[in-house]
């Protein structure tokens, strides 16, 4: 990573609900890439000077998958979210690092299902700036995992050979970040 940037984020942001997401996607029968999101997404970004820490989570039954039904229900059921017993997917950092590029590098804790493992995220930041409506700011993520360490452990072969869903997860979230104390720091 380039030199560590000098900690641009002062106080509390919140991610915009709406145009933020926690989109997945997953390898399908060999030969698609099924796509999905979940749109129920709450984070905050707090820096205080030294550190960043960041959590956030999203709410499972959010998810796109909404047709066939039964592939709806089966994606929110035990064998995959499990969502009656566990609604929520959260993360929370361990350490944030910034770089003078927009290069940005989060290690944390994601929990899926009621598990914990411990994860490294890359992406790029845009520092704070101004805008119409506050002061707003850019973190995009990029990581993936083996669902496997999360419980999901359904697989069906494929008559021809291979697996009907990769074992492979990739995750990118995208937020735009919100300060949410910038009057209060003004003051």
């Amino acid at each position: 990573m380039a030199t560590i940037a000098a900690q641009p984020f002062m106080g509390t942001y919140r991610a915009q609900p709406a145009p933020s997401t926690f989109a997945f996607t997953v390898r399908h029968s060999g030969v698609f890439w099924y796509r999905g999101s979940l749109s129920d997404v709450t984070a905050t970004l707090r820096g205080d000077g030294d550190g960043l820490a960041l959590e956030g989570s999203a709410r499972v039954g959010s998810i796109s998958v909404n047709e066939p039904a039964a592939m709806r229900a089966s994606v929110l059921g035990p064998e995959f979210f499990d969502a009656e017993h566990h609604p929520e997917v959260s993360f929370r950092s361990t350490a944030v690092r910034l770089a003078d590029d927009g290069r940005a590098e989060v290690q944390g804790e994601l929990t899926i299902r009621g598990v914990t493992r411990p994860v490294t995220a890359s992406g790029h930041h845009t520092s704070p700036r101004e805008s119409s409506f506050g002061e707003i700011a850019g973190l995009q993520l990029h990581t993936s995992f083996d669902r496997r360490e999360f419980g999901f452990e359904w697989q069906m072969e494929l008559p021809g050979g291979g697996v009907a869903v990769s074992w492979d997860v990739q995750l990118d979230i995208d937020l735009l970040l919100i300060r949410e104390d910038a009057e209060d720091a003004r003051s």
